[in-house]
């Protein structure tokens, strides 16, 4: 994998990357671009089947050439270079942005290249420092079409063209900036599972109502009705 340091610029105002951001002397504008469409694959906590979602939708509509992000946000003193145990000052580097080579290794990256994206990057973050490093991520994309992402906390900084939530019922952690986004959520992707607000005490239950629901299971993340969900979002005919 190679990884690169990045500066730091300041904070944005959230973006829609339909506007793509340009940089001149550090400072960042908006750039008006018709092109870049965003999908956003977030869940209510770890190990319940998100990479397996986005793999399994990049695989799906590998026609579009997707650009893969994983974004790993690690606690305090915890290094964003290569996440082991550190006592640098947030300031000497806060984030690593690096893209994947390899299509046949074990980590999601790897997956993401290996399920047909054109690219895969990985972000490292230090927790609440998303935004030092979007500016970062933004130049690193502005040749992208169609962006696929798997986190939650990128949507405190961009409006994505569609964002999936993955639940688990089985599963009873709801992390609160899980709970936050949740109202965001263009559709829910319970896996192997209903979706059942009691599965989870003091979540508000008209939290998950009115939204489509797209029910998948291991092996087969991905439905065709989601995939013709997707396309619809995205502004795209089916595909055949």
């Amino acid at each position: 994998m190679r990884a690169q340091g990045l500066p730091c610029i300041p904070n944005p105002e959230i973006q829609n990357l339909k506007s793509k951001i340009v940089y001149t002397k550090g400072r960042a504008t908006v750039g008006r671009s018709q092109d870049m469409k965003t999908v956003v694959v977030g869940g209510h906590t770890r190990n319940i089947g998100k990479t397996s979602v986005m793999a399994d939708l990049i695989h799906r509509l590998q026609r579009l050439e997707w650009t893969a992000v994983k974004i790993t946000q690690y606690g305090h003193g915890v290094c964003s270079r290569d996440g082991e145990p550190c006592s640098c000052a947030p300031s000497q580097h806060p984030f690593v942005l690096s893209e994947e080579q390899d299509a046949c290794g074990r980590g999601d990256t790897c997956r993401y290249l290996a399920a047909g994206a054109r690219r895969a990057l990985w972000l490292r973050v230090r927790q609440g420092q998303l935004a030092e490093a979007f500016p970062a991520l933004c130049e690193a994309l502005d040749e992208d079409h169609y962006v696929m992402m798997e986190s939650n906390s990128i949507l405190d900084l961009l409006r994505p063209t569609v964002y999936l939530a993955v639940l688990d019922s089985s599963t009873r952690d709801f992390k609160a900036s899980a709970r936050r986004y949740l109202a965001l959520a263009d559709a829910l992707v319970p896996v192997e599972s209903r979706c059942d607000a009691a599965a989870w005490p003091g979540l508000d239950p008209r939290l998950l109502s009115g939204k489509p629901l797209f029910p998948v299971a291991p092996r087969q993340y991905v439905s065709p009705d989601l995939c013709r969900f997707v396309c619809k979002k995205l502004g795209l005919k089916e595909q055949g």
